[in-house]
């Protein structure tokens, strides 16, 4: 089972009141609008590193490898002025308002990556120089108690395992065959939970994240980091601005009837702080940690099942 990292840190910013009544639709006639930018300033994190050589069906994966093994995961997306991509950003303790256009929490795998259901894949991937990078829409906004569903589109077989980092605890753990029909279940987190993470138990670079909303006055930052968010009745609101990996930025804003009211963020990548196995440069776990005759700077390459050293083969690895 993989590990992910316990988010304390969360439950000043997302402590709503477990018995907070339900959200009412109600007709809103003289609705105020948000608009911001969120920045990320500082070093942009790098993507992380997996070897593809510690994960199954390598050969069917290697299609989104940079060409020296490695599975490159682009978790920030960074535009020239610093506008930070995949962001979301939430108006807490919204009783009623505008109805919730239609969400669903629906994953398709393919090319060994879960991706949000309705991303074209033009937008999925990135040639660069030092090879494909994967930067499909990381974060997807979801909705308590509904179904979460994968359709696998690839040839292998996957594993859904989706936690609540915030507790450290897994919710939902399902297979995914290839298959045309949708596999998953129901979403329960803890109330006033707020964040999901979708990991495939095998291919552990397969991730996706979630923000759990209970209103509809919630967006997602633009490739230059912009936001709107419509419609939303006059009022004193708190507003929740997170991207996965940062600790969630609350700011306070008064909207008025039919106004303009702007609202920037701003986040730090130097705050980014990786597990130490995450911290090495080249392969977040040594190729072949598992045997001591290995010795991982020697390795040139591993796409198939073995890897390729300067100087022995993979028959050498074994002295008698």
């Amino acid at each position: 089972m993989l590990c992910v990292k316990i988010f304390s840190c969360l439950t000043l910013v997302l402590g709503f009141a477990t018995s907070a009544p339900a959200y009412e639709v109600d007709e809103v006639t003289d609705g105020g609008t948000i608009t911001g930018k969120i920045v990320l300033k500082g070093n942009v994190p790098p993507p992380r590193a997996f070897p593809i050589v510690n994960y199954p069906f390598g050969d069917f994966c290697r299609r989104i490898s940079d060409g020296t093994g490695r599975v490159l995961l682009k978790e920030f997306i960074v535009n020239q002025s610093g506008g930070l991509a995949d962001a979301v950003v939430f108006v807490q303790n919204v009783k009623k308002g505008k109805p919730f256009k239609y969400t669903k929490n629906e994953f398709i795998t393919t090319s060994c990556m879960f991706h949000p259901y309705d991303v074209p894949e033009s937008e999925l991937f990135e040639a660069r120089s030092e090879g494909v990078i994967h930067i499909h829409p990381l974060v997807i906004v979801m909705r308590n108690y509904q179904d979460v569903s994968v359709r696998n589109l690839d040839p292998i077989v996957h594993n859904g395992q989706v936690y609540q980092p915030e507790k450290g605890n897994i919710v939902l753990n399902f297979p995914i065959p290839p298959s045309s029909q949708k596999n998953g279940g129901v979403l329960q987190v803890e109330k006033g939970r707020k964040i999901v993470q979708l990991i495939c138990g095998m291919h552990e670079y397969m991730q996706s994240w979630g923000w759990i909303v209970d209103n509809p006055y919630y967006a997602k930052t633009r490739r230059d980091g912009g936001f709107t968010i419509e419609n939303l009745p006059p009022g004193t609101y708190k507003v929740v601005a997170w991207h996965p990996h940062l600790t969630p930025v609350e700011k306070e804003i008064t909207v008025t009837a039919k106004g303009i009211s702007s609202l920037d963020f701003e986040f730090n990548g130097d705050d980014v702080v990786r597990p130490l196995y995450e911290s090495q440069a080249q392969f977040r776990l040594g190729t072949g940690y598992h045997n001591p005759y290995y010795k991982p700077e020697n390795v040139v390459g591993c796409e198939g099942p073995y890897c390729v050293h300067d100087e022995h083969t993979h028959m050498d690895a074994h002295p008698e």
